[in-house]
This record gives C-alpha cells, structure tokens and sequence, in this order.
C-alpha cells in the first residue's frame, strides 16, 4: 500500500470562467475551457486537476493542510485496517462507504476544529488524491513496471519524483481524457482498495484470495451507532443538496445505505424511549 502516497496534487473546482495555469503544461492539445484538463508543472512535480462539483476551501487553515498535510490524511486511512480488509475482499462494500465515511471520519478526528464545509473540502481532495493515483496507475498497465508516485525525492525504483509524476501524468491524463465530466461523484465510486486487491491476487492463488476473502466475510459485523451517525451526517447533506431524505428503497446503493443509518438511529431512539 506504499504506492498509493499521492504526488503533490493542485485541484480546483470545475467552473467555464476557469483558463490555463502559468507553468502548467496541458497536453497536445492545450487548454479546453470545456473538457477535462490535467495539467503538469515538471518544475515542481505538481499535476492540477480541475474536478466538478469540488467544495471550495474556505479558510487560510484547509488550504494550508491540503498543501502539506494531504499524505498523512491518506496514510491514516490506507493504515486502517478494516477499510483495508473491506476495500479487498468485501464483495459488498459500496464504495462511498470509505470514500465519504471513513475518509470523512478520519477528517473529522484530525481537524476537529475545522467548520464542516472545510472538513469536506478536505475530505474531497483527498480521496481525488488517492483514486486519481489509482486509475492514473491502471492506465498505464500497457507499460514495464511499477510507477513511481512519491511526491518529490526518490521513488522505489530509483527514479526522481519529478520523472516519475511526469509518467503517471500520462496515466492521470488518459482517464481523465476517457471519461465524459471528471466529477467528485464518480470519483467517490471507485474502491480505493481495488488496485491493491489487483496486485495481491498477481501473486496468491485464486484458493488463498477466496479462503482470506471468506474469512474477512465472517467478520463483518452489523451497523455500529458511530456508523450510523456518520451516515445520517451524509444523509444531511443528501437531503441539503437534494431536498429530500435518502430512501430505503433508492436503486443507487449508497442513497439506501444512508437511509438504513438514518433508520438505524430512529430505532434506536424509539427502543431508548420504550425502555
């Protein structure tokens, strides 16, 4: 899981008044003020990416931990071991589970004074960091080895950070090329973990995968009441957003998933009620 450290990322909200950074480099074909631009100053090792419907940082402070503080909110959650189990081996999982709510835990552990605007913000950037690594790596899955993806300094491989992010910006660039609007909602759909997964099962047998996988399906526990707070947070701002509650019988499975917390929660106060 070293390789999903994130390169130092620069990302912005998506906005038809936005135009092309000094120092960014955009491909062959430049600047498009209507498609997805991935840009990359090979003076700093810095890939920019423009996402749809990115919160904005609102205070001198989340910015300031978005510059440095970005790969140790990443290592606390690559470092959890039951988002990693569940990343791997859940069949289940919806990924919005670790995306928005165990990343958004974490968050909230590290920054408790942060307004939750901020918190989100942060939230945002750094699942984009993780997951933007992870599909620019699989993009380049025609290519020799591993990519370097540290930030600066040297990679495991013995190449310089700033060779190394000037690969996987081909690779960053390539998906974001392939899909039709780079937006926050399809990058908290991708199972930070399925890369991981990929690589592990290179080099089990398919009868060891399926034996770890069956005994992480037996530890699965029910819905715990920090878990269902978290989700009814998330359901909050579904209904904020959208001006209504999620619905349990929703076929997107994140929407009924934050239902259940929500539900969750109602029998709990219904049952502390009745005694």
């Amino acid at each position: 899981m070293e390789q999903v450290l994130a390169p130092r990322f620069e990302f912005a909200p998506k906005r038809k008044t936005n135009e092309a950074q000094d120092g960014f480099d955009y491909g062959d074909e430049g600047y498009d003020p209507e498609g997805n631009n991935v840009g990359f100053n090979d003076s700093t090792g810095t890939i920019q990416l423009e996402i749809a419907g990115l919160a904005d940082l609102k205070s001198p402070e989340a910015q300031r931990i978005c510059r440095e503080d970005l790969n140790e909110i990443i290592t606390s959650f690559i470092q959890d071991k039951v988002a990693v189990e569940r990343g791997m081996f859940d069949e289940d999982l919806i990924p919005e589970e670790l995306t928005q709510g165990k990343m958004g835990k974490i968050i909230e552990e590290l920054y408790p004074e942060l307004e939750s605007e901020d918190q989100e913000a942060i939230r945002q950037r750094a699942v984009a960091a993780v997951n933007m690594v992870q599909q620019g790596k699989l993009s380049l899955n025609d290519l020799d080895g591993d990519v370097g993806i540290s930030g600066t300094g040297i990679s495991g491989d013995g190449t310089s950070g700033v060779v190394a992010n000037t690969a996987l910006i081909d690779g960053v660039r390539r998906y974001a090329m392939n899909v039709t609007e780079l937006n926050m909602d399809l990058i908290d759909r991708i199972n930070p973990f399925s890369q991981a997964y990929a690589v592990l099962s290179k080099s089990m047998s398919e009868n060891s995968l399926k034996q770890v996988a069956a005994i992480i399906t037996a530890k699965k526990v029910q819905m715990s009441p920090d878990e269902a707070r978290e989700l009814a947070k998330r359901a909050l701002k579904f209904k904020l957003d959208r001006g209504r509650l999620p619905s349990l019988t929703s076929q997107d499975a994140w929407e009924k998933k934050m239902a259940e917390g929500v539900a969750f929660l109602q029998r709990m106060k219904t049952e502390s009620l009745n005694g």
